[in-house]
């Protein structure tokens, strides 16, 4: 990679009105692929490290990174159940979106235990939150905005999803009466998926989608892999 070359896609627009500093270039697309790297050594030994991901456009350019932040301990201990920061950075390494999920046992028969996370963009501005509604069969989550305001649904398949080949997640309005978008699990290659647990997820949404439920939908998509993709070795 040429990070000169990459710049170009992380200059901000200036003084874009309603718009986060740092979210920008959001405004422009209506699809982006989200491509998890794995270490060497992970994929070898299956010593789980953090997660690092890039973030790119439909042309296959990086737009930005991503990196989860946690300790050696949560990461063994807990596994695709830890709690983690996750922080979104442009190609200056600028952190434009922070992505937070607290500890919380993961178990379909106890609403209790129901998974949520907060995305700030930039760090300190709550933007939204993803909240997972009780299901005992498929995976539902409420999108809010800043006020905890249910804005949109996200929905999973019915139970089997991991071993679909492409797996998606639809996006609807809150009459549920429309599907605006969706979150994609995209197969990887048989041999590949055997010996990582790398994920490549796309994720599409309306051009005009406030860019801030953008934001989110990049929070709800890390959600949704540690939740239903990420694997312990």
């Amino acid at each position: 990679m040429q990070p000169n070359n990459m710049n170009m896609y992380a200059v901000p627009s200036p003084g874009i009105p309603g718009c986060p500093p740092g979210l920008e270039y959001l405004t422009q697309v209506d699809q982006l692929l989200i491509k998890q790297k794995v270490e060497v050594v992970e994929a070898l030994v299956g010593f789980e490290s953090n997660n690092k991901y890039e973030v790119r456009n439909v042309m296959g350019q990086n737009v930005f990174y991503a990196v989860e932040e946690n300790d050696c301990l949560s990461r063994q201990c807990c596994g695709p159940l830890r709690p983690f920061n996750i922080h979104v950075l442009d190609n200056f390494g600028q952190e434009i979106i922070s992505v937070t999920r607290p500890l919380k046992c993961m178990s379909c028969f106890f609403p209790c235990c129901l998974q949520e996370l907060e995305v700030q963009a930039p760090p300190g501005n709550t933007v939204g939150y993803v909240i997972q509604q009780w299901h005992p069969l498929s995976p539902k989550f409420i999108v809010a905005n800043e006020h905890n305001e249910p804005v949109l649904k996200i929905h999973g398949p019915f139970c089997g999803w991991s071993c679909l080949p492409d797996v998606d997640f639809e996006i609807l309005t809150m009459d549920e009466v429309s599907k605006i978008g969706k979150i994609s699990k995209q197969w990887t290659g048989l041999l590949r998926e055997a010996f990582t647990d790398a994920d490549n997820f796309g994720i599409q949404f309306p051009m005009d989608l406030d860019v801030r439920m953008k934001a989110v939908m990049i929070g709800a998509c890390f959600l949704i892999d540690f939740m239903f993709f990420e694997t312990t070795n």
